[in-house]
């Protein structure tokens, strides 16, 4: 069904939030669609008589992930449809199937499979909203196409009031893409922000070229007593969303928080709203990647970039790791590499010591950022410090996982991967870092089993704004010619991973207890027994033939100081530096 440009779409509000005001029950309420079907119909009654003139099913949390049983899933839906599609007879009201985020690796074939579900029934138009992303939505769009040309297809994102989705896109490049989609009718956002940050958002983006949708929440939460409570902020709201669209918004509602109170104040204040002229042109774009990495030259050049990397310290005492920066750029060093707490021990914040070796030792920096235990709120207050500091580049990581004692059973937060918080930087890039773009680099894994699989992880960290790759260590033949491989497939800076192993003891530890380093046994053997002084002589002599074997495909060397012991590292360095004269 065609919109009416003369007046706005208004959609119902929140049904979780509500629907847990009224009955206290705390479990998901998609379930009430089996358990107190007139609960769910009463609710809809009351928005639709509020002035909504959609509702969305309550099906929002209704897939795999949160319902397992297949069995139970299918009545859910099936369940939820049919008291939307009961409530809006009796007022001729837009019925939406409403597919919530899923943040599982499943997220594709889950859509495709609610998709399917809502199709059987008769759904003809269907909302995918509080999205992180757009692609995982795209195999279900095109089964909706396919099966009814006509139906309506609403997108809309999740984004936090600085315009970023927990996934690290940001709000333009989102829109942006569900608009440069076919298969999409309107998009837009819902969810994450109160009315007046997402009025904000809208303003800033600009005239778009299909409708608009803003559904924001009432406002930010309380927590009182352990319940997660909004304020009774109906009135303001109300003007809110008029605001939103005056800002340019056709499609209107709300999320968590709002009520039928907050659709009936809407209702009226949007009544007496005028909308501006010159909707639906077409907004600003975002520039692609483009900065450089670590470093100049090619593969093939003689002087390579080195870059060697230093662990913060487990205390306040930060003395070593600045001596042996000064110490390391004396010797020719390029960057300083900074870890961000390895094996998930606590050291000291890499951003922050990095800014530290920047200021007192006068060498560059290359600071890890983990994706372990920070949200994209953390993660842009550290970008936001780097920056004021001076620091350019960056290297994404995952992070290891936090060991089992650790968190007593419970896992590591890892809000985002590491692909999606190279699309973040990247996206800040566009935006906040315009004038000073961070350099972004990411990890390849030449040790993998699976190698193709990981070009083609490699690929797409490229495809999301990364220009450089930073290696595991290589010791193996395999390794070597994975590398190889990697600089003929690989259009970017590579650096090759070199470990050069402190003694047997560190090698026995390193194969045993550290995921995915592999050393030749035939180079482990050759360190039993040894003197500290023997084995570093063999370590760099091994080390210094692995850098031989890849020099002239590597764009720079990135150099792993083993347990403090910078000497070794300089040794090695002096031999690769021989291979430049």
């Amino acid at each position: 069904m065609p919109l009416d440009p003369s007046r706005p779409l208004l959609f119902d509000g929140a049904f979780g939030t509500y629907y847990y005001s009224l009955t206290g029950d705390e479990a998901p309420c998609e379930l009430a669609n089996l358990t107190s079907p007139d609960t769910v119909l009463c609710i809809h009654r009351e928005y639709l008589a509020a002035g909504a003139r959609a509702v969305k099913t309550n099906t929002f949390a209704a897939n795999p992930v949160s319902l397992p049983d297949p069995e139970q899933l299918s009545r859910v839906i099936a369940a939820g449809w049919s008291l939307a599609e009961q409530a809006a007879k009796e007022t001729g009201a837009r019925v939406f199937a409403d597919i919530g985020g899923n943040n599982a690796e499943t997220a594709p074939g889950d859509y495709l499979a609610v998709a399917e579900r809502f199709l059987e029934l008769g759904a003809r138009e269907f909302l995918f909203e509080t999205l992180a992303s757009f692609d995982e939505v795209l195999p279900a769009l095109g089964l909706i196409r396919e099966r009814v040309p006509g139906a309506a297809v609403y997108v809309s994102f999740a984004v936090s009031q600085d315009g970023y989705s927990r996934r690290g896109h940001y709000c333009r490049v989102l829109l942006e893409a569900a608009e440069n989609c076919p298969l999409v009718d309107a998009a837009g956002f819902n969810c994450a922000c109160g009315p007046s940050h997402m009025a904000n958002l809208l303003r800033n983006l600009g005239p778009r070229r299909k409708p608009l949708i803003a559904m924001p929440n009432s406002g930010y939460p309380s927590s009182i007593n352990g319940r997660v409570l909004f304020e009774d902020n109906a009135g303001y709201f109300a003007q809110k969303l008029a605001a939103l669209y005056e800002a340019g918004a056709e499609i209107l509602g709300g999320c968590c928080g709002t009520t039928p109170r907050h659709i009936a104040l809407a209702a009226e204040a949007l009544a007496a709203a005028s909308r501006p002229a010159g909707t639906g042109l077409p907004g600003p774009s975002v520039p692609g990647p483009g900065a450089a990495a670590p470093g100049g030259g090619r593969p093939g050049a003689r002087r390579k970039t080195i870059a060697v990397e230093l662990d913060p310290p487990f205390d306040y005492d930060c003395s070593f790791i600045l001596s042996a920066s000064a110490e390391l750029r004396r010797g020719g060093v390029d960057f300083i590499t900074v870890t961000d707490s390895p094996l998930s021990r606590t050291r000291a914040d890499s951003l922050m010591t990095a800014a530290k070796i920047r200021r007192e030792a006068g060498i560059e920096v290359l600071p890890h950022i983990s994706c372990r235990d920070k949200n994209h709120i953390a993660l842009r207050a550290g970008l936001l410090g780097a920056a004021f500091e001076g620091i350019s580049h960056v290297l994404v990581v995952t992070g290891d996982p936090p060991t089992q004692t650790e968190t007593r059973g419970r896992d590591g937060v890892f809000h985002l991967s590491s692909f999606d918080l190279i699309s973040y930087i990247h996206s800040m890039n566009s935006e906040v870092f315009s004038k000073a773009p961070f350099v972004i680099g990411g990890a390849l894994n030449v040790n993998a089993v699976n190698f193709p699989r990981e070009l083609e992880r490699a690929k797409k960290k490229l495809s999301l704004g990364a220009s450089a790759l930073f290696t595991q260590p290589i010791f193996s033949d395999a390794a070597v010619e994975n590398f190889l491989t990697a600089r003929r497939e690989l259009d970017c800076r590579l650096f090759a991973g070199i470990l050069p192993v402190a003694g047997y003891k560190n090698a026995l530890f390193l194969i045993n207890e550290v995921s995915g380093i592999e050393i030749p046994p035939r180079v482990v053997e050759a360190l039993r027994d040894k003197t500290p002084e023997e084995a570093a002589k063999i370590s760099i002599a091994y080390s210094a033939g692995i850098a031989r074997r890849v020099y002239d495909a590597a764009d720079g060397f990135y150099i792993m100081t083993p347990l403090r012991k910078i000497a070794i590292v300089q040794g090695l360095i002096e031999e690769i530096r021989r291979e430049e004269t």
